[in-house]
């Protein structure tokens, strides 16, 4: 994003820099139309629907789109002029906390740990040295056992030697991470009930 400019912009498109002004006043402006394209492609929620079916579809719904957009991850929660797809998402999101009876407090609360949750796996995603559950695996074999001698680092070795029996793929654990957040989430709203 820092190499990101008004004149590289014109460079890539062939156009020139100031023609660009014509569709956007300023970087900062671009980059909220950027944020809010890719708000645009997360699955909005229903607040018909059961409230962990909604969050659930939209939280996977984000982790996909940020995993095509790593470069969003940062400026996601950071930007101050909300567009229409960005306010829609959030009001969506609001709006199946709330019909399910989380009160304003805790759907925020819920809001905050999801998306804290979202974008924190999606930037550890985007930055792992390996790319899938395969590539995990040679890199076990080749960089992490060598460096993790049994007698020094039982557990940690112990671990490595399991995850590559047993074909362990870390994609997996952002639905088993969703899905505790989700059940931790659901007691709250049950004790929370009048």
């Amino acid at each position: 994003m820092d190499a990101l400019s008004m004149r590289r912009l014109g460079q890539e498109l062939n156009v020139g820099a100031m023609s660009l002004y014509h569709h956007v006043a300023s970087k900062e402006e671009l980059l909220d139309g950027m944020v809010d394209l890719v708000f645009a492609e997360i699955e909005l929620t229903e607040s018909r629907d059961d409230w962990q079916t909604a969050m659930r579809a939209r939280a996977v719904s984000a982790r996909e789109v940020l995993a095509r957009h790593p470069w969003a991850i940062s400026l996601m929660a950071s930007r101050t002029n909300s567009g229409p797809a960005n306010l829609r998402h959030h009001e969506a999101v609001k709006a199946s906390l709330r019909t399910a009876g989380f009160s304003i407090p805790m759907a925020t609360h819920a809001n905050w740990l999801l998306d804290s949750y979202i974008y924190g796996f999606a930037l550890q995603e985007a930055t792992l040295p390996f790319a899938g559950a395969d590539e995990l695996a040679d890199m076990i074999h080749e960089v992490f056992l060598p460096q993790l001698p049994p007698q020094e680092y039982p557990y940690l070795n112990e671990s490595a030697n399991e995850l590559t029996r047993s074909n362990y793929n870390p994609a997996d654990e952002f639905t088993y991470g969703l899905s505790l957040i989700l059940d931790a989430l659901e007691r709250a709203r049950l004790v929370a009930r009048p």
